[in-house]
């Protein structure tokens, strides 16, 4: 792996992005316990979050259906790590994360879902699909045109799951998985049945976006931006991020499919809303609940509204391969943003498995 005294000079081999900042950057006290063949995973740098607040460059790929914006760091010849977000964020949830495993030498790859930012749908053609198989098989064709044939996959809420199916259907694809908020793929028939009445309240945009007004809500640009800012105040109470880290990220849901993208997301998850034929193979496998070979860190934010009790039991049989279950104190929904060091460090860790 790269030092920190060559940390610029790799950034910029890779990609021709400007060198990311090491301001707020400093060593951690304590060792990763992980280890690959006998080695100690390294120590990630430490960083105060919000000390970085945008990527240098962007960059655009057509991809299956999609020409996909990316944020990319990293030594081009590095190990691949793909970053992969989820709703109502982007890929700025990862601006502290990408420099701190660049500093270590990945290749990091961090693309904007379907939807969101500067990604967009190659044919107007094309229906505005959000259902899970979909998502996951556009991040397979961005490994594809990437000639990426392995990565560490990392992501939170739908990155989650999107990570998750990818390493269940296409493990040979994926080296290691840190997933937020653990097994995410979504059983329809399972959930069709209620949960306890506390967890449906934290869910109440998912009931709302299933109703004509909160179709109109998603595509009115005002009461989007402020519904986005509440699912952001309620669901990472403790994170005292300021308005400008909030508009860096509501700018991509300005995105001309984003409405489309997040009504079809949820709607499908409650089977009030088809997908498509295409992806009848790939639903039916994953209604079967299949395992996670790979290895894996599932990762709980303790303040998080959607993390199910029992610090990760509920969902442990589903990881098969070498893994650990890592509860973060203090720490709301949007994990790589609000605790960027302790994702990274999962992240470093599991490819040290």
């Amino acid at each position: 792996m790269i030092n920190r005294r060559t940390f610029s000079k790799a950034l910029g081999l890779g990609t021709g992005a400007a060198a990311a900042s090491l301001a707020g950057l400093q060593s951690l006290p304590t060792a990763s316990a992980a280890t690959q063949n006998g080695t100690t995973a390294p120590t990630a740098l430490t960083v105060t979050p919000g000390t970085h607040t945008s990527f240098a460059m962007l960059k655009q790929i057509k991809a299956g259906l999609l020409d996909i914006g990316y944020a990319e760091l990293g030594p081009a010849h590095g190990p691949v790590v793909i970053c992969l977000h989820g709703w109502p964020y982007d890929i700025h949830s990862f601006v502290d994360v990408a420099p701190l495993l660049a500093a270590e030498g990945y290749r990091v790859i961090v693309p904007y879902l379907r939807g969101h930012g500067t990604t967009r749908f190659l044919s107007s053609r094309t229906f505005r699909n959000a259902q899970q198989s979909a998502i996951a098989l556009d991040i397979i064709a961005l490994m594809d045109v990437l000639k990426i044939e392995k990565a560490v996959l990392a992501g939170f809420d739908w990155g989650s799951r999107t990570a998750d199916i990818i390493a269940a259907l296409r493990p040979e694809r994926v080296k290691a998985l840190v997933s937020v908020s653990g097994y995410l793929i979504t059983n329809l028939e399972a959930n069709k049945r209620p949960l306890p009445p506390k967890a449906e309240y934290a869910w109440w945009y998912q009931y709302y976006f299933a109703t004509e007004r909160g179709r109109l809500a998603m595509e009115d640009k005002t009461k989007r931006h402020d519904l986005t800012r509440l699912v952001w105040d309620t669901v990472s109470p403790t994170w005292g991020f300021d308005d400008a880290t909030f508009e860096r990220t509501a700018a991509a849901f300005e995105n001309p499919d984003h409405a489309d993208i997040v009504i079809h997301n949820y709607r499908w998850r409650l089977s009030l809303a088809d997908g498509e034929r295409r992806y009848d193979r790939f639903e039916k496998q994953l209604a079967a609940r299949p395992v996670i070979a790979v290895p894996a860190i599932t990762l709980d934010a303790e303040h998080d509204p959607f993390t199910a009790p029992g610090d990760g039991s509920s969902y442990r049989d589903r990881f098969t391969g070498k893994y650990d279950h890592r509860t973060l104190k203090g720490i709301g929904h949007n994990v790589p943003q609000e605790a960027p060091t302790a994702f990274a460090q999962a992240v470093i860790d599991v490819d040290h498995f």
